[in-house]
């Protein structure tokens, strides 16, 4: 379906004078998912300047019936930003409305627009001495609003929750074109139902975000970061609840890391180096954080040193510099990215109880291996939480194509083993075009019947983000 002229002109005339973009070398950073795996086709990228001109786009399109495709920084991993392949939808791009409206030292709280980077968020905190914890690989690109969209994880869920719970308030732009101005920072506001969690993980399918009031904390006086070797994923559960019950303050991150994706990161990856002096199968990067300077690296040491005397560690470093620390973090941050040079890798972003990671590890590793023999696989993640990105390098040498013409018989090995564990098949990312068929096998009727209620309540022309999640 492609839009008449006249209608093409109506919406560019909704934005300031070159924000809409038609030409298709202006629009391709708009159409394609970063790893190239879906790319569509669009009438228009637009980029409205304000709250205004947003809800002017999506009355216009509510009038025409036009699917408009809310994008922020298109980091997304699940293609719930990009358009189809029809040249009939409209890329809306939040990217302008990037400004601090209001900072609240006293409320802890801080307002921004939606197009504001996580990393700028994080910088206007710190302006106010205060924290806004959420932290992920993208955060130099990826935008509030797209947090918001798709309830963002990171590293840091251990200790301060997803998005979800990092959320005071919001402003979005409804599929009729009204505006709900709901940028609270109240901590208790017992009126009834909690509009703002309808809008969170929605992925643009019930509304446009376009500003948010976020949770603040104070911001830790001590953080230490350590890399450790440990024999196991069991070994590691055990590390994590020793070190959590002797160590001072917070543990905030607790990543897993199997030895292969080290290995890859350092053969591939420049200025990295392995942090011990040798390797083991797996390995820990773990940062505790405290509101006391006094006596705090004694006692993380001290929880250390009763981590490696239960046998739970093998070997641990702390990082005496934030360029260091910076280094160990390197070497986890780069595990997707070093999986390239390998050729293909089947991945999935999958969440079981804490508890059983190391019985899920086992049993999905044994599945990979038998369904594709020889096949290498890069399990890491937030072992903290239970997110665990489950990548499936291809066998060395093996043909590309063929190998990732098997993702759908390895994606429903590796879902077996997380259903078995009441799991789910997406901890962080999300479910945009990617898992959108795989939905109904994981939620029940009532569920599903309940997500369509509300999609049809709020969107009932089914303008936002079409295709998506339902």
């Amino acid at each position: 379906m492609t839009l008449a002229p006249d209608l093409v002109a109506a919406f560019a005339a909704c934005v300031a004078p070159g924000q809409a973009l038609s030409a298709p070398e202006d629009q391709a950073p708009y159409l394609s998912e970063w790893r190239d795996r879906w790319t569509g086709r669009a009438a228009l990228v637009l980029r409205p300047g304000s709250t205004d001109e947003v809800a002017a786009i999506v009355r216009l399109a509510a009038a025409h019936r036009v699917g408009l495709i809310p994008q922020g920084g298109n980091t997304g991993l699940v293609g719930g930003q990009i358009p189809d392949g029809s040249g009939g939808q409209i890329v809306v791009s939040l990217r302008r409305l990037n400004r601090v409206r209001h900072r609240d030292a006293a409320g802890l709280a801080l307002t921004v627009e939606a197009g504001v980077t996580l990393l700028e968020a994080q910088a206007a905190a710190g302006e106010l001495g205060l924290l806004f914890p959420l932290s992920l690989a993208a955060e130099g690109t990826a935008t509030i609003g797209g947090n918001i969209s798709t309830n963002a994880g990171g590293t840091a869920v251990l200790a301060y929750g997803n998005t979800r719970d990092l959320v005071l308030g919001l402003e979005a732009v409804l599929p009729s074109g009204e505006v709900w101005n709901g940028l609270k920072s109240l901590r208790k506001d017992n009126t009834g139902y909690d509009l703002k969690n309808l809008f969170i993980g929605a992925e643009g399918t019930l509304g446009i975000v376009t500003a948010a009031t976020l949770k603040l904390f104070p911001a830790p006086r001590s953080r230490i970061t350590i890399f450790a070797a440990t024999p196991s994923p069991r070994h590691a559960l055990e590390a994590l609840g020793v070190i959590r019950d002797a160590a001072p303050g917070l543990v905030t991150s607790f990543e897993l890391m199997p030895r292969f994706g080290l290995d890859i990161v350092l053969r591939h990856i420049p200025g990295t180096r392995h942090p011990l002096s040798s390797p083991s199968p797996w390995a820990l990067l773990i940062e505790i954080a405290a509101q006391t300077r006094q006596g705090f690296r004694e006692a993380a040491e001290a929880a250390l040193a009763e981590a490696v005397a239960k046998g739970a560690l093998s070997d641990a470093a702390i990082a005496e510099s934030e360029a260091q620390a910076a280094a160990f973090w390197r070497l986890r941050e780069a595990m997707s990215e070093a999986q390239k040079f390998e050729g293909g890798s089947i991945k999935h972003d999958v969440a079981v109880p804490v508890a059983a990671v190391p019985a899920f590890l086992e049993e999905a590793l044994a599945e990979a291996e038998c369904l594709v023999p020889g096949c290498r696989p890069v399990p890491f993640g937030h072992l903290g939480d239970g997110n665990i990105h489950f990548n499936i390098t291809q066998p060395d040498g093996a043909d590309t194509g063929v190998f990732l013409g098997r993702r759908a018989d390895m994606n429903a090995a590796v879902f077996a083993v997380v259903a078995r564990h009441r799991g789910s098949i997406s901890a962080e990312h999300g479910i945009g075009i990617d898992k959108r068929a795989l939905l109904p096998t994981v939620k029940s009727p009532v569920e599903l019947g309940l997500m369509r209620a509300i999609k049809t309540a709020l969107d009932p022309a089914g303008i936002m983000n079409p295709g998506k999640l339902l």
